[in-house]
């Protein structure tokens, strides 16, 4: 996003008008770096999400479920945030597409952060599947017929 922020107040948008290459192929001319570099960028990280992805799912049985949408969220907000990028282009910077190709990415940052936190023991989720979570108790669960006296609740008087 800082790339994309810095393409966007330097003015160098349009330097590079097609879409997805530079007129010059692979190799960009002077001109165009900082538009290609920001290229480059989107599809490397495009990648690596799409990986982080397929580890997910490879590995569902010890990844909780909201981690594996996540993940896959990620990818298809990849795909989204690419195609959007190429249309911004073909537009020609058209302001609601900027803003809407703002806000995919803030989303696919969310997407890409929750399967990073979880990897490095930030959130952590409750393994067991018959838990609910309940304030002040250790066992995490309501006997029957039991009611909870936690802050919010409504009991018995």
């Amino acid at each position: 996003m800082f790339i994309g922020g810095y393409v966007s107040a330097s003015g160098v948008g349009l330097t590079c008008p097609k879409w997805p290459l530079c007129p010059k192929g692979l190799i960009p001319m002077k001109e165009f770096v900082i538009e290609y570099f920001h290229r480059t960028v989107a599809i490397t990280t495009s990648l690596l999400i799409f990986l982080t992805m397929i580890s997910i799912i490879r590995a569902r049985r010890t990844t909780p479920n909201s981690i594996q949408v996540s993940s896959i969220i990620a990818a298809c907000l990849a795909v989204v945030q690419i195609s959007l990028g190429g249309i911004v282009i073909v537009e020609k910077l058209h302001a609601l597409l900027v803003t809407i190709h703002l806000g995919v990415g803030l989303a696919l940052f969310s997407m890409t952060l929750m399967p990073v936190l979880y990897a490095y023991g930030v959130i952590k989720f409750n393994t067991t599947k018959d838990s609910i979570s309940s304030p002040g108790r250790t066992d995490n669960i309501l006997k029957n017929g039991e009611e909870s006296s936690g802050p919010g609740t409504i009991g018995k008087s």
